[in-house]
């Protein structure tokens, strides 16, 4: 009998988690469609907040389930709006965002404090903006080059900022202080967020 609670109260438990990854998941894919062009950055490069639910579920649920809901989003992005980048786009904002939650989760799980949260996050946007520098220059920038030739994306670097006029700089004037500034805003958000919602995050 008490085999059969147990496996009951495990089941009912992934059950319930699995509801509110696929929640923040449909949350995320929302703020995802909310783009904010900001005229310092490239035009590929658009700010949105769709990592803020991710992020609040990779603290609450854990950060597999941070990375689950990165990974849901963008699907849901490609099923319901399509890509104009052939994938390529979605790839990459899994790819920094997966690394973004999941650190930040793996070491907040290790003590949950908010000092120790927003140290978590800290790390998590240095470590977001190291994987954005070596999967653009290595894989995500060469895949979109087959899309678009790599000299009408520098061009497009080069409007937003002249000191980008190659893939190189394209990299550091453009993609690393974007990501930069990116793991800030979430952060920030987080942080006057995460307190409000973590009750219902953890309600059973």
């Amino acid at each position: 009998m008490k085999g059969i609670t147990a496996n009951h109260r495990s089941k009912v438990f992934n059950t319930n988690t699995m509801v509110k990854i696929s929640v923040l998941a449909v949350l995320s894919f929302i703020l995802m469609l909310f783009e904010v062009l900001i005229p310092i950055f490239p035009g590929f490069l658009k700010m949105d907040l769709s990592d803020v639910p991710a992020l609040l579920g990779s603290f609450a649920l854990g950060p597999a389930a941070g990375v689950m809901i990165e990974l849901l989003k963008n699907i849901l992005h490609i099923a319901i709006r399509g890509s104009i980048t052939g994938g390529v786009g979605e790839l990459s904002n899994f790819l920094v965002g997966a690394i973004f939650v999941f650190t930040a989760g793996s070491i907040y799980q290790m003590k949950k404090s908010k000092k120790n949260a927003i140290f978590a996050m800290i790390v998590a946007t240095i470590a977001m903006s190291i994987a954005g520098i070596l999967t653009n220059y290595y894989l995500i920038i060469p895949f979109y080059s087959k899309i678009m030739p790599l000299d009408a994306i520098i061009e497009m670097g080069t409007k937003a900022n002249s000191a980008i006029v190659d893939l190189k700089t394209l990299i550091i004037y453009g993609v690393t202080p974007f990501n930069l500034l990116k793991g800030a805003i979430i952060s920030i958000v987080v942080s006057i967020t995460y307190k409000k919602v973590s009750p219902i995050l953890h309600k059973a």
